[in-house]
């Protein structure tokens, strides 16, 4: 899989909820992106922000040559790309990252998928692929509230949906640990786990499966170069004592085995 540079087209573009867009982009591109969980680092049209923006893909249609992306707006660069139209143009780089792994589960097997917040959208194009293969997935969506709250029925065409918010206005009240916890509870037991989110979200899991040997967790971190030069991403390896080892978010990942990382 090569990672390509392209003046992208922007299909279309519309807001899910406040601060949340889904932006369609076509290009060539689209051919080399294979992996769900990858990410795209894009170039803001504006001379001051230097840095570029990761963005993870939400859904790759190889047919139209079209890749969906879901983001929120959190700063002047992503504040730009939400103003942005469809026949404009974004300078992508990616795809990036090593994506999930999807062949360790089989058709038959059952995948739990767990997701919070902005980390949500890479997990439906992974959960696509999955049902595609005939794995069972079954979702734990968490979201602060349901004003911000997107893609539940999308989640739900797919698979089993369990949602929480933090504030109780839209599913289970509080977040997806306590969702899994309470499946785990009745002897549900997946044979893999792949999940994306914040830290906390991320730590509840690694906590809810010491030992098992599929957890796949997406991680995030700030990126300045995206592609492994700079450093300025790293986290700390398991195992470790001397706490000098270390691996690139950006490229040695996003997504590792909770195994293998100190979150």
């Amino acid at each position: 899989m090569q990672r390509k540079q392209e003046m992208m087209t922007i299909v279309a573009q519309k807001q899910l909820a406040p601060r949340i867009f889904q932006l369609d982009l076509q290009g060539e591109l689209v051919k080399e992106m294979t992996r769900p969980g990858q990410f795209v680092h894009i170039k803001v049209p504006r001379a001051d922000l230097l840095l570029r923006r990761p963005i993870s893909i939400n859904q790759i249609d190889h047919s139209n040559e079209t890749c969906r992306l879901i983001y929120r707006v959190e700063g002047s660069g992503t504040e730009v790309f939400a103003t942005m139209k469809a026949g404009e143009q974004l300078d992508i780089l990616g795809p990036l990252g090593n994506g999930f792994d999807v062949t360790t589960v089989a058709a038959g097997q059952t995948a739990f998928i767990v997701g919070g917040g902005i980390g949500i959208p890479p997990l439906y194009e992974l959960s696509k692929q999955l049902n595609e293969k005939g794995v069972k997935v079954i979702h734990f969506l968490g979201y602060a509230s349901k004003e911000v709250a997107y893609y539940q029925q999308e989640f739900m065409a797919l698979g089993e949906t369990h949602f929480a918010t933090d504030d109780g206005s839209f599913g289970a009240h509080g977040n997806v640990g306590r969702l899994l916890s309470e499946v785990l509870a009745k002897g549900r037991i997946p044979d893999a786990v792949y999940a994306c989110g914040a830290n906390g979200m991320l730590k509840a899991i690694d906590y809810l499966f010491p030992t098992h040997p599929h957890v796949y967790l997406s991680l995030e971190e700030r990126m300045a170069c995206g592609i492994g030069a700079c450093y300025a991403c790293v986290c700390h390896k398991k195992g470790d004592t001397t706490g000098a080892k270390s691996v690139k978010v950006c490229d040695e990942g996003p997504i590792f085995k909770a195994s293998e990382v100190i979150l």
